[in-house]
């Protein structure tokens, strides 16, 4: 029988960016954007704010688009500050990548099992569905939802008895199986 287990987040991770005002490295999202056009221009931000003294920083999402090339769905959501689209631009690599900050998912996310710690059974097999794309290690999920200490997950692994398609010893925020032999 195969157990479904979910990886759900349970609020917005915090961005990993040094702060210019204190050197602090942690800013919450406020979920606020700002818009700024300029003629035929519009440039987008997303506020957050330092975790230290409370800063402001622009994370930009449009840069100097033409007006026109914008979705009316999508301005309308920015000028609702709307929360889904923020956790969308968090999570979107290309916006990581041009504002260079990373994501602290600690304390961000929960895994749902659907049921009690692994049951008595002598094989149980597992999918592991990620809700959001959140880093975590599967040794960590796996000890959490079978209730087990991640040294004895290690252990059943060197063991043989706990197997997977994919490498468990390292982070993944993709979806994967496994199978534990009792």
């Amino acid at each position: 029988m195969l157990e479904n287990w979910v990886v759900v987040p349970t609020c917005l991770p915090l961005v990993l960016r040094r702060c210019h005002a204190c050197a602090s490295e942690r800013f919450r999202a406020s979920g606020k954007f700002r818009v700024n056009a300029h003629h035929k221009l519009i440039d987008a931000w997303l506020l957050v704010l330092c975790t230290a003294c409370g800063e402001t920083a622009k994370l930009t999402f449009l840069e100097r688009m033409n007006v026109r090339s914008v979705r009316p769905g999508l301005l309308d959501r920015l000028h609702d500050n709307d929360p889904v689209l923020t956790a969308e631009l968090l999570q979107d690599p290309g916006v990581r990548r041009r504002n260079r900050f990373a994501l602290d998912w600690d304390d961000a996310w929960r895994l749902d099992t659907g049921g009690p710690d692994c049951p008595g059974r002598e094989v149980i097999d597992v999918s592991v569905r990620f809700a959001a794309r959140i880093p975590v290690r599967p040794v960590r999920l796996i000890a959490e939802g079978c209730g087990l200490s991640r040294a004895e997950v290690e252990r059943l692994i060197t063991e043989g008895k706990l197997v997977s398609a994919v490498r468990l010893n390292g982070r993944l925020s993709g979806d994967f199986t496994f199978r534990l032999k009792c």
